[in-house]
């Protein structure tokens, strides 16, 4: 069979539920739809880490961060090690990689294992920002979303047309500080953004972590909102007032997203390329927009764990399909190796969803996952450090508070604590039923499967409470 070309578009911080083809009730987003509608989607598509850089390094390497050394956003990747870029390239495929890398520059930092690649500087500007192009700094003029698209299309029209490619797509946006481009400047002007059903969470049942956590909507600083609210709100009022600003501007950047996806599918289009290419769409992980009454991720909680993940590939998957088999940011890299024909190394943790793809998935497959967030009260956000399994029906998570020596973290212990979820009961997560007589026996089943996830992912637990 003819290897497929690969497009893999990836936003950073772009939630599930700010895309209606996953049923948003604050946006629409036609042409990422187009994908889904098209393809398949992913309704239970999760992250291993989620922050940034951590999350990226998983999607190259199909590897947790403990292995491929990127435990939070203050490690820099080791290019040195084997990629899924590195593998197709040996395989025949043309690869690229534009836009927002933010895995470090210089040295054994920069991208490699790519024929091309012209990344933004660290997290890059929204306006007039400076891109690296294989060791050359340069500025350009205008919109980062627009300008990565270009750099894109570019990179198309001059590939070599007797090999497949593989294109990594990576957008800053929407990443804070949300800059809207100037044709959606002035959208949701005139309406009011839903709030979420947990906008008004007070954290009572919850672990000490989430009380502590530096992300709450009414601490969103100017920089945010774009000025200050008005005199003589009241606090509600305040948090509410916010939280029209912070999502108006984050739904801008994203309509922007929208629009640049749909001209990489137009190209693909009219150039004849659409029936041989996968075209990926996804986030870096999952945002809280409100939820639980904040902005960022970290958390293990749902909204911030959750990745949208839509795929078609007209010659192997079903338009309109959908899944809710669990799958992972490690095993991307596993799917585009079997997809190309390409043997995938055996220390890859990760496994090919093209079962799933094609509507085959195995009757074995998984049915729990394994999380962790390195990063200890870190100077911005104060998240605990954690880890947990999630199950189809719960959620066990154990902050185990500690930094252990990973970067960016704060060397301040707190006392452990633990959480767990029973997500058919309680799908916003507002009752941690830990320590209910009720479930008791469910804890203890949930730890031992929690110790096994690790081992096979070749993790080490801290010393647990009870």
């Amino acid at each position: 069979m003819k290897q497929p070309n690969i497009v893999f578009i990836m936003s950073d911080d772009h939630a599930a539920h700010a895309m209606s083809c996953y049923g948003s009730k604050v946006n629409t987003t036609p042409n990422i739809d187009r994908i889904a509608s098209e393809g398949i989607r992913f309704d239970n598509c999760f992250c291993t880490n989620s922050i940034c850089s951590p999350s990226r390094a998983a999607i190259l390497t199909g590897k947790y961060n403990h292995l491929n050394g990127v435990k939070s956003i203050d490690e820099h990747f080791d290019g040195r090690q084997m990629t899924f870029p590195k593998l197709l390239q040996e395989g025949g495929y043309q690869t690229a990689m534009v836009g927002k890398w933010h895995l470090g520059h210089g040295g054994n930092a920069d991208p490699t294992g790519f024929d091309y690649w012209n990344v933004i500087v660290g997290q890059g500007d929204y306006y007039d920002p400076t891109f690296i192009e294989m060791g050359q700094q340069k500025q350009y003029s205008g919109y980062v979303t627009n300008l990565i698209t270009d750099h894109c299309l570019d990179w198309l029209e001059k590939r070599d047309e007797r090999k497949p490619f593989m294109l990594m797509c990576h957008h800053k946006a929407p990443h804070r500080p949300w800059v809207p481009d100037e044709k959606h400047r002035h959208m949701y002007a005139d309406v009011d953004i839903p709030e979420p059903d947990t906008f008004y969470d007070d954290y009572a049942t919850r672990a000490q972590a989430a009380v502590e956590a530096n992300m709450r909507i009414e601490d969103m600083l100017e920089s945010d909102t774009k000025g200050k609210p008005p005199e003589g709100l009241s606090l509600i009022e305040e948090k509410r007032w916010k939280y029209q600003r912070y999502m108006k501007d984050y739904l801008r950047c994203v309509a922007s997203i929208d629009d640049n996806v749909g001209r990489l599918l137009d190209y693909l289009e009219s150039e004849g390329l659409a029936e041989d290419t996968i075209v990926i769409y996804t986030s870096d992980q999952g945002f809280f927009l409100g939820d639980h009454g904040w902005f960022d991720k970290r958390f293990m909680y749902e909204e911030s764990l959750r990745m949208p993940f839509v795929v078609k590939y007209p010659r192997s998957i079903k338009p309109g399909s959908v899944t809710d088999a669990m799958s992972l940011n490690v095993d991307f890299a596993q799917t585009f190796l079997d997809y190309a024909g390409i043997a995938a190394p055996s220390d890859m943790q990760g496994h090919s969803l093209r079962t799933v793809l094609e509507g085959a998935t195995p009757d074995d497959w998984r049915t729990a996952m394994y999380y962790r967030y390195w990063m200890h009260l870190d100077d911005h956000h104060n998240v605990y450090s954690h880890y947990g399994i999630r199950t189809r029906q719960y959620k066990l998570i154990y902050y185990y508070a500690e930094a252990l020596g990973t970067a960016g973290s704060k060397d301040e212990n707190r006392p452990p604590e633990w959480e767990l979820f029973d997500l058919a009961k309680d799908h916003y997560e507002m009752n941690n039923v830990y320590g209910n007589p009720d479930y008791a026996e469910i804890a203890e089943q949930l730890k031992e499967e929690l110790a096994s996830l690790q081992r096979a992912v070749l993790d080490e637990p801290v010393e647990q409470i009870d």
